[in-house]
């Protein structure tokens, strides 16, 4: 499989390493530098993109790539304001679309984890909940999607709740999430259900990158010779999802 990778920073770079040790091909790379290049030359020739750029720039990234007729699959977070926009387009064109917060296994595992825990929380008005999420200082949007996606999870699934906020909150139906931009931290996240009585805790903690750059080629994989749009459950396909 041919695979063109957009966005070469740490993650560009991981997701290379795990392409090559799969046995796929490069077929071109594209980062600020050369974005000029993306629908030319070797790089329309690729079965597939993996797209891990920034906010600002993966809404362009995706158009173009269903222009040129390339699936792609995005990793990049921060610009979902425009999801229905880019699931038209996807649609309407025939094209294909992988889009998740986070594509390591047990990141996904522990989004399971949340909406089970949420839905028995639900229960208990005694608990108050907050995020907290800590990333490395090169990490543009905050907060980060997986968070997101975790908060709206929990909105979703626990009725007092309605609204996210990236600060303490100031009112009761909100949830905090607390964004931390330190050192090289591959990604934490944790959840807190707290009472004058007791605390509740899930976390996640990401030892490196690999892990997310092996659910990127997978998604890829996935992807090739289909149409439609995307997510981590129809990849996984767990028996059982709230």
């Amino acid at each position: 499989m041919k695979i063109a990778i957009i966005g070469y920073g740490k993650m560009g770079h991981e997701i290379e390493k795990m392409s090559l040790a799969k046995g796929h091909e490069i077929a071109g790379i594209i980062d600020k530098e050369n974005i000029q290049d993306l629908g030319s030359g070797k790089v329309s020739s690729a079965d597939v993109a993996i797209e891990f750029s920034e906010p600002g720039a993966a809404v362009s990234n995706i158009l173009t790539c269903f222009n040129i007729g390339i699936p792609v699959v995005t990793g990049t977070t921060g610009w979902y304001q425009h999801l229905d926009m880019i699931i038209r387009e996807c649609k309407s064109k025939k094209q294909a679309l992988f889009y998740a917060s986070n594509f390591s296994l047990g990141v996904n595992i522990f989004f399971e984890i949340n909406r089970k825990l949420a839905t028995l929380m639900d229960g208990f008005p005694e608990y108050d909940v907050n995020i907290e999420e800590i990333h490395h200082v090169h990490k543009l949007d905050a907060p980060s999607g997986t968070a997101i996606s975790l908060a709206n999870d929990i909105i979703r699934l626990v009725n007092r709740k309605s609204s996210w906020k990236n600060s303490k909150a100031t009112r009761p139906d909100e949830i905090p999430v607390i964004s931390v931009r330190k050192d090289e931290i591959a990604g934490i996240h944790t959840i807190t259900y707290q009472s004058a009585v007791d605390c509740i805790e899930i976390k996640h903690s990401a030892k490196n990158r690999i892990g997310f750059a092996n659910g990127a080629v997978l998604a890829a994989e996935f992807l090739v010779g289909k149409s439609g749009v995307f997510t981590m459950l129809d990849l996984l396909n767990p028996v059982e999802s709230t």
